[in-house]
């Protein structure tokens, strides 16, 4: 993975972990139900933003160097497992 994109996921991922802390603190402090729901709906955003960012240098790395070794359809596999957990 390129380090700017690296570094992107990593942000995006300490992001999320900042926000999961304060929705910790938010539900410990008895804090609104509907508040709590809209800050959990902005860390999976930001966790799915940074799994497709994974996905997609995932494909422009690893997949495609597999298919100029000629073993291309095996990654194609994964992803598309990926692909359907994701559209679970």
């Amino acid at each position: 993975m390129a380090v700017s994109d690296k570094e992107q996921v990593m942000n995006l991922l300490k992001t999320s972990k900042g926000q999961i802390e304060g929705i910790i603190k938010m539900i410990d402090e008895d804090r609104y139900c509907v508040d709590v729901s809209k800050q959990i709906l902005s860390v999976q955003a930001l966790i799915k933003k940074a799994n497709l960012k994974i996905i997609d240098q995932h494909i422009k790395s690893c997949v495609k160097q597999a298919f100029t070794e000629g073993h291309g359809d095996e990654k194609v596999d994964e992803v598309m497992e990926l692909i359907n957990k994701y559209a679970k």
